[in-house]
């Protein structure tokens, strides 16, 4: 008898233990949002010709989806939007097949693409006519912080009809700028008002610019524009391994989130440029760390729902 009721409440005791074990599972779940990367790159060299990657940089090399799966595993990761990586324009039409393809296939995490474009070119219209039926081609974008691309061209005529066809073909445009031309962003983007438009990596502050009194100025400015949302992503990359701290990328994150409110951020890895500075993991950790105190609503905003409403994922 005293052999049975010790087995009895040995298993009665695991049973107890196994439910408390189940009990705390939901609570470990919800403090790991579900993320969607609105900003994914990945680029074979082989493939495709890259000119703004100089040199020996460590980005000279192919990255492929299967690094980006190790590079976000363990993090809830679970759909990503890829973002055009700049090739040469004879290839822009090869990338958007490419990443087409990809997302087709619904073996990874990549539901849906921004590729490259040239709103001036007198032959946009025809280009986008390429995308028509298309489900996974989500918007356009054409990098403007490059060498060759003075400030202000995005206020030139033939750009800013460019990026209203856009609106009326119900495509996005992404806007990858300096953090110094926010002011000619926003005449952009008050002149489109019937195209969606995301501004990239908070608006590019320089992180090694302790001074960011002239950018808070001209995201308070620009966030004034309902048609634009926010990715809160690699601004990172403007700075060095070992050279930042959660405490330098708090206050460009928290402007960022009280100047476009919960409603109009979303998240992006900006991967692998920000392995410039952080890897994955670290970038999103600090990002995790500086919102904690937010409500959870907000945060899940942030990393998930608002970017699966704005895409249609």
């Amino acid at each position: 008898m005293k052999a049975d009721r010790r087995i009895f409440l040995k298993h009665s005791l695991a049973a107890t233990a196994l439910l408390a074990t189940q009990a705390r599972l939901p609570a470990v779940e919800e403090k790991m949002i579900p993320v969607i990367d609105t900003h994914q790159h990945l680029w074979d060299i082989k493939k495709f010709k890259l000119n703004w990657i100089k040199g020996e940089s460590p980005l000279g090399r192919t990255f492929s989806l299967q690094d980006y799966a190790e590079a976000t595993e363990g993090l809830n990761v679970v759909k990503s939007v890829y973002m055009e990586v700049d090739v040469a324009e004879e290839q822009q039409l090869a990338e958007a097949e490419y990443v087409t393809a990809i997302c087709q296939g619904g073996k990874t995490t990549m539901a849906a693409a921004v590729v490259s474009g040239r709103p001036a070119s007198p032959d946009f219209a025809k280009y986008l006519d390429h995308f028509k039926g298309n489900k996974f081609i989500k918007g356009i974008r054409q990098v403007l912080h490059g060498e060759s691309t003075p400030s202000g061209f995005c206020n030139g005529p033939a750009f800013v009809k460019g990026v209203q066809l856009l609106g009326e073909r119900g495509l996005r445009y992404d806007l990858c700028i300096r953090g110094t031309d926010l002011e000619q962003t926003n005449r952009l983007v008050r002149a489109c008002p019937g195209t969606r438009l995301i501004l990239d990596h908070c608006g590019n502050p320089d992180l090694k610019n302790k001074d960011h009194t002239q950018w808070k100025k001209g995201m308070a400015e620009i966030a004034k524009n309902k048609n634009l949302v926010v990715k809160v992503s690699g601004f990172i990359a403007s700075t060095t391994r070992g050279a930042w701290k959660v405490d330098d990328l708090a206050p460009i994150i928290n402007h960022t989130l009280d100047s476009f409110g919960p409603d109009r951020v979303m998240f992006g890895g900006d991967w692998p440029v920000c392995t410039l500075a952080a890897t994955y993991k670290e970038w999103l950790t600090a990002l995790r760390q500086v919102v904690a105190s937010r409500p959870l609503e907000e945060q899940k905003k942030l990393f998930h729902d608002n970017a699966a409403s704005f895409y249609g994922l």
